[in-house]
């Protein structure tokens, strides 16, 4: 069907063949990366016994996700988006196949762990930015922002499902759990690059400094835009207490890496949970207030999680820090998309990204650092008291957003 017309109903979103392709492929994608994360942490916690490596973990991924963020904008923006995210997905399959084999075979180490690692964060560094900037050519305008909240049910329903699974495969070994993602992300790469749409060929400018950085000018030049990615990428970044999870359920809550597997998906039940709700029932009014609230209420739940020393509350934690993340991140990645021209889209997500999608893997770093110097507990409280501080300080620095009423283009 053409994503241009049809029904603007919820129900009508996975009519549109073009989405239901993507939707099918970030699923798989993202349950891959689920799967290897839980696998990457409990190996890597395993193997050195530190706080700080599994810091170094998430350091790998930023790094290239940080250096690379400029060029990335540019190859969205001059090259066909389904190809460019096939690539990525299939490098993906070939690094975790390159972890199952070195964990089949004894050679892999810390070492060979972390370089696998940050090949795995190039491609995501290309991967993000560019799944992001499908959605709009994919279903009508006036069902974008229920098809920006349908791909976030997408990913959070892998992030359910990857983390269970990864646990429960590596009863088997971590090469049952590599073997296992790397066919997902195999999948996905087909998925995506079967996906028919008509394209508009780019315009290809000459690259230049002034291309190089549009997508940071544009950003800049609007400061609900600004204020929205900054303040998400505050937020994770000294709440990313997920780095720790391998250490609450080894050391804490006494779990294995099923616990684990528990432990990561829990966040994206409750994100999965909003996400559904949002899907039907989209946000209409103070939009710019409900992400201020939701901001708050995740640093809130990062405090409890923090604290806990039961299993379930813990669980019950996560999940409130899930349901609360992913209202931000709709209304955040909605104002982005409405407000930016296609022929921007892939700088703008680029740069989105490397605040986003970086803050993650550096909010882990940040995580293990702390850990490492004030110990597990308060690393964690920390990060949710600085959340709260973040959110209440950005209220004052981009009133913008705070005015903000609703998410209508107009």
């Amino acid at each position: 069907m053409d994503p241009s017309s049809g029904s603007t109903s919820d129900a009508s979103l996975l009519r549109h063949r073009p989405f239901a392709f993507f939707w099918c492929a970030r699923v798989a994608t993202s349950l891959a990366f689920q799967m290897q994360a839980v696998a990457v942490g409990w190996q890597g916690y395993a193997l050195t016994g530190s706080a700080f490596y599994l810091g170094l973990i998430g350091l790998a991924q930023f790094l290239p996700m940080f250096l690379l963020s400029l060029v990335v904008g540019q190859v969205v923006d001059r090259f066909d988006r389904r190809r460019v995210a096939g690539l990525c997905q299939l490098i993906e399959a070939l690094a975790v196949a390159a972890l199952a084999a070195g964990s089949a075979s004894g050679w892999l180490g810390r070492e060979g762990l972390l370089a696998i690692v940050c090949v795995v964060g190039a491609a995501r560094a290309f991967e993000g930015p560019t799944l992001h900037a499908l959605v709009p050519g994919l279903v009508p305008a006036l069902v974008l922002p229920r098809a920006i909240a349908g791909a976030a049910s997408a990913n959070q329903t892998a992030t359910i499902l990857g983390p269970a699974l990864g646990g429960l495969l590596y009863g088997a070994g971590p090469t049952a759990v590599y073997a296992a993602a790397g066919a997902l992300f195999l999948g996905a790469s087909l998925l995506v690059t079967g996906i028919r749409i008509q394209r508009v060929p780019p315009t290809r400018e000459p690259v230049s400094l002034q291309s190089l950085f549009a997508g940071v000018a544009f950003i800049r030049s609007r400061p609900a835009i600004l204020g929205a990615i900054s303040l998400d990428l505050f937020a994770v970044l000294l709440g990313g207490a997920t780095a720790l999870l391998p250490i609450y359920a080894r050391d804490l809550l006494r779990t294995g890496p099923w616990g684990l597997g528990f432990l990561r998906a829990a966040p994206a039940v409750g994100a999965l949970s909003m996400s559904l709700v949002l899907a039907h029932h989209p946000l209409r009014r103070r939009v710019g207030r409900i992400m201020f609230g939701a901001v708050t209420l995740f640093g809130l739940a990062t405090i409890a999680f923090a604290v806990s020393t039961s299993f379930l509350l813990s669980l019950g934690a996560l999940v409130v820090l899930g349901a609360a993340d992913v209202i931000s991140v709709v209304i955040r990645n909605s104002l982005v998309q409405i407000q930016t021209p296609d022929a921007m889209r892939g700088r703008v997500s680029a740069v989105h990204s490397m605040f986003i999608g970086t803050s993650n893997q550096l909010g882990e770093f940040e995580s293990g650092v702390t850990a490492a110097l004030f110990g597990v507990v308060p690393a964690a409280v920390l990060g949710g008291v600085g959340t709260i501080a973040v959110s209440l300080l950005w209220w004052r620095l981009f009133p913008e957003l705070a005015r903000i009423d609703s998410l209508d283009r107009t």
